[in-house]
């Protein structure tokens, strides 16, 4: 009986420091009980000791929940992933003002800590201060001098739309993403590298379907919640249950293919004849080294997650936003009707080119819209205040985790007409012309605008044109259009859901 009361005053014990420790961490992190807050802050639900705010949000659609929080606590508010306090924005003119007129305040980025592991702060996606302003204006000089935004682009995504053609024409019925992957892959490889990669490259193959998973791991429920939480480095048995392992498994392995890549690169680099952003860094690297430099940001690791970053978003982003203009279109008939008469009376059947858009104003409308409706980075990528503000009479504090809710704007109703619907017109006037919109932006705003939006117009104009002249999209045997499932498939990107189409040759 002794051991026994032993026992359970051991265990009283335990549960009472238990219980102190939640409560404590409940007054720390509660905007209703700290004794250190003097300043009007975001509003937001009361979160829980620990858990935050977790347990109100739908970890699948996690964008959802901000959504409807926003209508109830207004377009700046808080929310706690765990421990750690995220400040909310949403609607146009709440994140345009923050990320536009405050690019300043609101330009850091927060990297999550399962990110962390891996960029140690280097990159030009998840880094900051000089490292970040040096590779982002490098990555922008080299890509455009390999031809973004460039004639020589636009034949590279020529060729690689008839590559893409002839694998369409092999398949009745067919899930487009591998193939798609593969074609947008492929543009930013041959910037990059300075070669192109055939489709069936065992190597390729599974570089870019390890790209894929892990951009849907990375917003798998099992992740989401811990991506901005403390709360991950608290506890390390959460690592495990956020498949940490298959995450870093995957990681490395990308990591190993690109410097085996990067070795061959250097063995017949020339310095008077760069073919692609690796051979530009490596040639710009040595010349630092020769010079005594030993403090540049021109070093291996650098090199590794920059080409990491250029791969991964100049993959995932155009390949998604091309399988949904897919989809809408065998979703929606008509209106593919009214893009191919277009196509067939303005351009007739010779290649597309990016001059010919002004002349294709319906069609660069559902190009538009489909970007806009299907609002495929929903979230944006976090943000981090980089000095203590006062926005929209709120005080936010230097460091906290910012997340411009770039679906509220694309999805904002008081600014567009019908903003859950695919309604190309939003983006023609009366006269069937093409008009510009301030709230479309896909590609965020600000200092932290994607760095490859040129490209990826130009990639989403020539891709889905050409398409559309040699293919009638239709939904598979047995399959009606009403049938065809609009729902997203969620990651840090949405991605329609897993579905199946007929390319039925036009030419």
């Amino acid at each position: 009986m002794a051991v026994l009361d032993l026992l359970l005053q051991s265990y009283s014990a335990s549960l009472l420091v238990v219980l102190v420790v939640l409560l404590l961490t409940y007054l720390l992190i509660s905007p209703s009980f700290s004794v250190t807050q003097t300043r009007k802050e975001p509003p937001g639900p009361t979160p829980l000791p620990i858990l935050g705010n977790l347990l109100q949000i739908d970890l699948k659609r996690p964008y959802h929940t901000l959504l409807e929080l926003s209508k109830k606590y207004g377009s700046v508010f808080t929310v706690y992933f765990g421990p750690n306090k995220v400040v909310v924005l949403a609607g146009y003119r709440t994140v345009k003002e923050a990320l536009v007129g405050h690019d300043e305040e609101f330009g850091d980025r927060d990297s999550p800590p399962i990110l962390r592991d891996f960029n140690k702060g280097h990159g030009v996606l998840w880094s900051n201060g000089d490292s970040w302003r040096e590779m982002r204006r490098f990555a922008l000089t080299n890509l455009r001098d390999f031809g973004m935004g460039k004639k020589a682009c636009e034949d590279k995504i020529v060729e690689e739309c008839q590559h893409l053609t002839e694998v369409f024409r092999n398949f009745k019925a067919f899930d487009s993403l591998n193939s798609i992957n593969c074609s947008v892959s492929n543009i930013i490889c041959s910037m990059v590298y300075g070669s192109r990669f055939e489709y069936d490259d065992p190597a390729f193959k599974s570089v870019v379907a390890r790209t894929n998973a892990l951009i849907q791991l990375t917003g798998s429920p099992s992740i989401v919640p811990l991506l901005s939480c403390k709360i991950y480095n608290m506890f390390p048995w959460l690592k495990w249950m956020a498949r940490r392992r298959e995450f870093h498994e995957m990681v490395e392995a990308n990591k190993n293919q690109n410097l085996a890549l990067f070795r061959r690169i250097k063995e017949t680099l020339n310095p008077e004849m760069c073919r692609g952003f690796v051979d530009a860094f490596l040639v710009r690297k040595q010349k630092l080294e020769e010079s005594g430099n030993k403090n540049s940001h021109f070093h291996d690791t650098n090199l590794i997650m920059t080409v990491t970053n250029l791969f991964n978003a100049g993959t995932e982003t155009t390949s998604t936003t091309l399988r949904w203009g897919l989809l809408f279109m065998a979703k929606y008939p008509k209106i593919q009707d009214q893009v191919q008469e277009e196509l067939k009376r303005v351009i007739g059947d010779r290649q597309v080119q990016v001059a010919d858009r002004k002349f294709l104003p319906f069609t660069d409308a559902v190009i538009h819209e489909t970007q806009r409706l299907a609002s495929i980075v929903p979230l944006s990528l976090p943000h981090k205040t980089s000095k203590d503000i006062n926005f929209q009479g709120y005080f936010i504090k230097k460091g906290t985790t910012v997340y411009p809710l770039l679906t509220s704007v694309l999805h904002d109703p008081t600014e567009w007409e019908k903003p859950h619907t695919f309604h190309p017109a939003h983006f023609l006037d009366k006269e069937g012309k093409f008009v510009k919109r301030d709230a479309f932006m896909p590609f965020s705003a600000g200092r932290r605008i994607c760095l490859g939006e040129s490209l990826a117009r130009m990639e989403l104009f020539i891709f889905f044109i050409t398409l559309l002249q040699r293919f009638r999209f239709t939904p598979p045997p047995g399959v009606s259009e009403e049938d065809l499932d609009l729902s997203p498939c969620g990651g840090i990107t949405l991605g329609p859901s897993p579905h199946k189409l007929c390319a039925v040759s036009r030419m």
